[in-house]
């Protein structure tokens, strides 16, 4: 299990500097053999409050007015979640306290999350006149429309419980027990993720944008792999031989 402690301050702000450590080390566990598993731990009362502000504010000073800072942090944003959601490895995220703005796609882009009753989700933008559009893409992908609406229109924060009937948490527990939930978890799912499994795993994530009959295309195209894999095979014919 690898797990990624969000730094930088009380507020984990995803910073550029942040973006880009998470996008490294996410990336490189793709090719580690040693890592099944990915946590993404925010621990305290915030998880992660989303972009840094005083960064992006700093950046107004610049000739363009921080155009090309904006558009070196969002698409470097938008990378950072897509290597999350087609991760071959199960992302799962620790939340303990709020999760706002990014800091909530963070968690909505990951495969698993379980959350402390304390925890709390909010996409605020509308409040500050702006709109929360790119978290959007994540939870939209992880709730209803509707939740996603409210959340959006909204502005405010919703608890633990919501998110879990939402489907954006897979679990609540209390504080005190999250750790040792999400330890017990990963080590079950390290135990079980081989080779094969994280193809499959990628190509569950690869299907879930096509059409059913890709899908399906897809999906066959990867079970005949699975089937035809030296270590299934193995396993197959150690467990008729148990079985006779």
């Amino acid at each position: 299990m690898l797990t990624l402690t969000l730094g930088g301050g009380k507020a984990h702000p995803l910073s550029r500097a942040m973006i880009a450590a998470l996008h490294a080390a996410i990336s490189a566990a793709q090719h580690d053999p040693q890592v099944r598993v990915i946590v993404i731990d925010g621990p305290g009362s915030i998880f992660c409050a989303g972009h840094d502000l005083k960064e992006i504010a700093r950046h107004r000073a610049d000739a363009d007015q921080g155009r090309a800072y904006l558009t070196d942090l969002f698409e470097s944003c938008a990378a950072l979640m897509l290597e999350i959601t087609n991760s071959s490895r199960p992302v799962i995220a620790q939340v303990e306290g709020i999760a706002t703005a990014s800091g909530l796609q963070l968690v909505a882009a990951c495969d698993l999350a379980f959350a402390a009753d304390t925890a709390r989700f909010c996409l605020p933008g509308i409040t500050r006149g702006g709109f929360c559009t790119t978290p959007g893409v994540a939870v939209a992908r992880a709730v209803s429309r509707k939740h996603l609406m409210e959340l959006l229109l909204s502005g405010e924060n919703r608890g633990a419980i919501w998110a879990l009937n939402a489907g954006l948490v897979n679990e609540v527990v209390a504080p005190d027990a999250l750790a040792s939930r999400v330890t017990e978890v990963s080590t079950q799912l390290a135990a079980r993720i081989s080779p094969v499994s994280q193809a499959g795993l990628a190509a569950t994530k690869a299907h879930l944008d096509l059409s059913i009959a890709d899908a399906y295309a897809l999906a066959t195209r990867e079970m005949i792999e699975h089937f035809m894999d030296d270590r299934l095979q193995a396993q197959d014919k150690t467990s008729r031989f148990a079985a006779g």
